[in-house]
């Protein structure tokens, strides 16, 4: 498959993959479904105008707020069933696949939860090779509910590993920076300029109401997809995401000067994908 210029990819992907050539991505984002055992869904909002609405606008105008119904979509209501007899044996293939395609200096970006990182950790060291793990990312936020029975999970895990495992892309001057925690014990210089993250990133999620959503399920953040492809690809590069969704990966790309492709199974995905990318396509 040539990726030359900027694609979405209705289809399995497994079968997408092996018909790529070896050696043709320089950058690999994915973010599988996570084996939740739940349903993952986002429904879509609608506001109209009513004076006796639940929200105010400009000029003091009054809004009532809606669920989109599926009739009206046609996708975002539905979402998808988040679970697997054998979770590991339905990504294992695709990864091994995900090994081969990758240039010689790229990178793989694996994005999990805690319920399943340990485990798919061994698997990939197993594929990649334990030297070519170099971090595990924890993507910290704070957002929705408190349990009471134990410590609240919120975080993600996005696992980095390299092809090789002295050479990869990593251009840490390309990152954005992040204020110091206590500016006033570094100087006004660093304190202005910021500092390097570390391998735990704080970022909230893609907030509900604000311009970024989509309104598809387990949409991430941008800000999380262009830092990884700011470093970790040059400009020109070619950067496949086969779990598409929103296409956040395929945004990030294109902002940046690089060349994309995208793969999801789900007409729901390639739809959003179609309007959100229009202008790269």
């Amino acid at each position: 498959m040539e990726l030359s210029t900027n694609r979405i990819v209705h289809g399995d992907n497994l079968q997408v993959l092996r018909e790529m050539e070896t050696g043709s991505v320089d950058l690999i984002y994915v973010d599988p479904p996570f084996n939740t055992g739940r349903r993952q869904t986002r429904p879509q909002m609608k506001t109209i105008q009513d004076d006796a609405g639940d929200r105010v606008g400009f000029g003091g105008r009054r809004y009532r707020t809606e669920l989109v119904a599926v009739a009206e979509t046609g996708t975002a209501m539905e979402g998808y069933g988040d679970r697997f007899d054998d979770f590991l044996g339905f990504l294992r293939p695709r990864l091994e696949e995900a090994h081969r395609i990758l240039t010689p200096h790229g990178s793989l970006f694996f994005h999990i939860d805690y319920r399943e990182v340990h485990y798919c950790k061994v698997m990939l060291d197993e594929i990649f090779g334990r030297a070519c793990f170099q971090n595990e990312i924890i993507w910290a936020y704070d957002y929705g509910a408190r349990a009471t029975k134990r410590w609240p999970a919120k975080h993600d895990n996005i696992l980095w590993y390299s092809k090789d495992a002295e050479r990869y892309t990593f251009n840490l001057e390309a990152t954005d920076r992040i204020p110091y925690m206590a500016p006033g014990l570094v100087g006004a210089v660093k304190a202005e300029r910021g500092k390097t993250p570390t391998d735990v990133w704080w970022h909230t999620i893609v907030s509900p109401t604000g311009k970024e959503k989509t309104g598809y399920a387990t949409q991430k953040p941008l800000g999380i997809l262009e830092r990884i492809v700011r470093v970790h690809s040059n400009p020109g590069d070619r950067v496949l995401d086969f779990f598409a969704g929103s296409g956040t990966t395929a945004e990030a790309a294109a902002k940046n000067g690089r060349c994309f492709c995208m793969v999801d199974e789900s007409a729901e995905a390639i739809a959003v994908m179609q309007r959100r990318l229009a202008q790269w396509l």
